[in-house]
């Protein structure tokens, strides 16, 4: 434990935004707040409110799916801190972390689905197994749709009240992802690159990422 680095965990891809500084599996702080769209002003007060502003030896961050802003706005702050510290940073997803959270919170869970709220009233959802296992690939479907491949899951993330309109006797549970849950993550889970997970394409796009620059 001595020798585990410390870790920013950066958490702003839902309506929550929410930072956490872990040595190993230890959290040693945190701060989580529903902000809708606010996360470019709370984020890096957030962050400097952590013991020792925050710095740490690498930083975690979510790249999605979720908001395109939200999921911007921590990426972007973590790679300027990154530079900043001279540290590595790398990304999860937040389906991942979600589901990590929710086989935690309930051992009677066997399997999951990830339900979070996507773009033009669609969501995002992804099938897991206990312990942290991906069943299917991650998909982008209209509410309806989504019901359908659900296939008796219990339903968790912010995307089940797109569906409770249309399920009737289903598992479904509300969650949004909090940056303190990444000490439940594997480690094979926190090696994405840090760049947007979309779950679709975006409705804006850099221009880097239209070729143009």
């Amino acid at each position: 434990m001595a020798d585990a680095p410390r870790l920013l965990v950066i958490e702003t891809a839902t309506a929550a935004c929410s930072v956490a500084l872990l040595h190993g599996a230890q959290v040693l702080a945190q701060t989580h707040e529903l902000v809708g769209r606010g996360h470019a002003e709370r984020l890096v007060p957030m962050i400097g409110e952590l013991p020792g502003g925050g710095r740490a030896d690498a930083i975690l961050v979510d790249v999605g799916p979720g908001s395109f802003t939200g999921v911007r706005v921590g990426l972007a702050a973590a790679r300027g801190l990154a530079i900043g510290w001279g540290v590595p940073v790398r990304g999860y997803s937040s389906l991942a972390l979600i589901a990590a959270a929710g086989f935690a919170s309930d051992p009677d869970l066997d399997r999951v689905s990830v339900v979070l709220e996507g773009g033009h009233g669609e969501v995002f959802v992804q099938h897991f197994s206990a312990p942290l296992i991906e069943t299917a690939p991650l998909v982008s479907l209209p509410p309806d749709a989504a019901l359908a491949v659900l296939d008796g899951r219990v339903a968790i993330g912010s995307g089940v009240r797109r569906l409770a309109p249309l399920a009737e006797g289903l598992d479904l549970r509300e969650a949004l992802p909090r940056a303190a849950d990444a000490v439940l993550l594997p480690a094979d889970f926190t090696t994405l690159p840090p760049r947007p997970l979309y779950g679709r394409g975006p409705d804006a796009k850099t221009l880097a990422e239209r070729g143009l620059a």
